[in-house]
């Protein structure tokens, strides 16, 4: 990780109670935090959408 990290975007983002419950006892599982948690599951899934390009520069966030 690097200068990027200093370039993150803040996005708006609304959860149901449930979905942030489930959320949050994940992200306590796997020792992260809320938001790193989120940020994780995204890149996962845009990485398999993309066949694993994405953020060629940067392996598994934890």
């Amino acid at each position: 990780m690097g200068e990027k990290d200093n370039n993150k975007k803040q996005v708006p983002l609304r959860l149901s109670p449930s979905l942030y419950a489930e959320l949050s006892k994940w992200a306590e599982e796997d020792f992260r935090s809320l938001n790193g948690q989120i940020e994780y599951l995204l890149t996962a899934c845009v990485k398999k959408r993309r066949g694993g390009k994405y953020a060629k520069n940067e392996d598994e966030e934890t």
